[in-house]
């Protein structure tokens, strides 16, 4: 490593000779190789662009130079060259730094960014703040990995456009080509456009004829009529954006050369880069889906640690099952197929699946049409992600009390990807969706059980949460609104989903205090009837409620308020993730961190029933 080793900002970047470059490429390589094959992260999306982040970093000043990386999880270079490659073996470990942009880690993250397709909104904003403070510093956003899928994209770029604010939109194309330029006419012309000659001559032209407003108008009418009929038009171009390339993504002097053109044309223009991601890894170019975002694994041979069955395995196989049963059950996904589990479903039966890449609103306004016209769709989603269709929720969904089934999976804590990924609001903002029905299975037999409820039994919007990962140490099947795992007569805990599994552990370790609670499971949390509870209060006169949410519209703020509305004494304990703020770490020392871990639980007991 030895350039590698030299590297701590973009000035060292721009010092280095195109040898030193070319080296410190293949170093980066495999750097971030031995690096996240320990703690895990999203290889195959920064090994493909490795010399896109060099090149801007050559061209750019990021701790001045404003640069909005979407999606973020391709930001690794960048976090290395900028002061913490030292600190890259903590990536997404809990006090480490984290997988994404994070301004509060340093000045040189731009934004924050977990998800996609607001980059260019984002950059517009920045750009037009640059001009209404007369400040100056350059703009860029580096779209990629799937974000042209989402409709925000297109407002952005469509905004960018008509601003007509000088930034540069970098596209990392590492997929797919967009409207292909064909023809011997349009490729040399195109190499004539992305030539500083060629710029620097229509620079030079504008500047002269503009002084006889009469000529200019006419030559520009010329101009534009031979492009027009010369040029091949995409999308881009036809929005009002200057459009480059294609550009070879991985010619460092190339994107260079471009990137400079790009900005130096202070303008709005759109750089479409072509990457291949995995770049420089084998098994990471042969399988980049798998190594998008992966855990630990053998850097020689890419063997993937495995990490046992999961609810999202238990969905996709629990709704192949039913699909074969009824052929109006449909499955729809947002860009995650192997995320929700529904990769066999998929080659099972291609023609009732949907995925519809990054566009979370259109899935569920699509869900809606599909459920208006008789099918049964089963929207399968992460439970960040959902809250990019919460308008089509209420307004699609809800007001015609269409049938569709929200299968929400990594809801409550995820662990290394963070705040932008933990699934904590769900809780609060699905309540607040008439006829919303909300199951949460704590085991694999009660997902299994509740899915087939929900598709077959049930009718109106119906929402299944489910967590990352295995079950919790509790495997029974129970899917009563409300159950009594326990029976005691001192305190009453109460939880749903995976955290049944910390209150059973609690209940254990207060027994051998002489403390004996009732556990009480709920499998359905609509609604603000809880009779069971009730009455399990009304005996012990004290409560523990234990919740993987955020504060705001638990499910305790709920108990708390219709006790007090029935007129019941009880003491009572909330256990919440609070504003749901929550850094990245590991699920166990979150919820040791936040205190709403079994040994919080009998802290909080001891204490209630300390008080007389």
């Amino acid at each position: 490593m030895n350039v590698l080793n030299r590297i701590d900002s973009s000035a060292d970047i721009k010092a280095l000779s195109e040898e030193e470059l070319k080296t410190l490429a293949d170093e980066m390589r495999v750097f971030l190789v031995e690096s996240v094959s320990k703690t895990g992260g999203h290889l195959a999306s920064n090994l493909g662009a490795v010399e896109l982040t060099l090149a801007l970093h050559r061209v750019y000043d990021t701790a001045v130079d404003r640069i909005v990386f979407d999606v973020g999880h391709q930001s690794y270079v960048h976090k290395i060259i900028t002061g913490r490659r030292d600190r890259f073996g903590t990536l997404r470990q809990y006090g480490g730094i984290s997988g994404f942009p994070k301004p509060r880690e340093a000045d040189d993250d731009a934004f924050i960014a977990g998800h996609a397709s607001n980059s260019v909104s984002v950059a517009v904003g920045m750009a037009k703040a640059r001009t209404l403070c007369g400040e100056h510093y350059d703009v860029a956003c580096v779209l990629g990995d799937g974000a042209l899928t989402g409709g925000l994209a297109y407002e952005g770029l469509a905004a960018a456009a008509a601003s007509g604010e000088p930034m540069v939109i970098i596209l990392n194309d590492n997929n797919m080509s967009i409207d292909p330029n064909v023809g011997g006419t349009a490729h040399l012309l195109q190499s004539m456009r992305i030539r500083p000659g060629y710029i620097r001559f229509k620079r030079l032209y504008r500047d002269a004829v503009s002084r006889t407003p009469g000529i200019y108008a006419f030559s520009h009418e010329v101009k534009e009529f031979l492009k027009e009929r010369l040029l091949p038009v995409n999308m881009f171009s036809a929005m009002g954006l200057n459009y480059l390339g294609p550009v070879d993504g991985h010619s460092l002097k190339d994107l260079e050369s471009v990137l400079r053109l790009a900005r130096d044309m202070e303008e709005p223009v759109l750089v479409h880069v072509l990457t291949k991601k995995g770049k420089g890894c084998a098994f990471a170019e042969e399988h980049p889906e798998i190594y998008h975002g992966v855990g630990p694994f053998d850097p020689n041979t890419g063997e993937i640690k495995d990490t046992g069955r999961s609810f999202s395995d238990c969905f996709g196989e629990t709704l192949c099952g039913i699909a074969g049963q009824n052929p109006r059950v449909v499955a729809v996904t947002a860009a995650m197929t192997l995320g929700t589990g529904l990769e066999g479903f998929a080659k099972r039966y291609p023609d009732r699946f949907q995925d519809v890449g990054i566009a979370e609103g259109h899935a569920t306004a699509m869900s809606a049409g599909m459920a208006k016209q008789g099918m049964i769709p089963v929207f399968a989603v992460y439970s960040s992600f959902l809250q990019r269709g919460f308008d089509m929720l209420i307004h699609d969904v809800s007001l015609l009390k269409l049938h569709v089934v929200f299968c929400l999976d990594r809801a409550g804590l995820v662990g290394s990807d963070g705040e932008t990924h933990h699934g904590i609001f769900d809780v609060s903002y699905l309540r607040t969706v008439p006829g919303m029905k909300i199951l949460c299975p704590a085991s694999f037999g009660e997902l299994s059980a509740m899915l087939r409820t929900a598709v077959t039994d049930m009718t109106g919007p119906v929402a299944l949460r489910y967590p990352r990962g295995g079950e919790c140490g509790y495997h029974d099947v129970h899917v009563e609104r409300e159950y009594l795992l326990r029976s005691g007569e001192n305190i009453t805990l109460v939880a749903y989903g995976t955290m049944v599994g910390e209150m059973l552990k609690a209940a254990e370790e207060l027994e051998r205090k002489n403390i004996r609670a009732d556990v009480v499971k709920l499998s359905e949390i609509d609604g603000e009837v809880f009779p069971l509870v009730r009455q399990s209060i009304e005996k012990t006169g004290r409560m523990i409620i234990a919740e993987e949410v955020c504060s705001a519209g638990s499910i305790g703020t709920v108990l708390t308020a219709q006790a007090a509305r029935a007129g019941i004494p009880v003491r009572t304990a909330l256990l919440n993730l609070g504003d749901g703020l929550v850094p990245h770490g590991s699920r166990e020392q979150l919820m040791r961190d936040f205190q709403i871990d079994a040994q919080t639980v009998v802290q909080e007991a001891v204490r209630l029933c300390a008080k007389t």
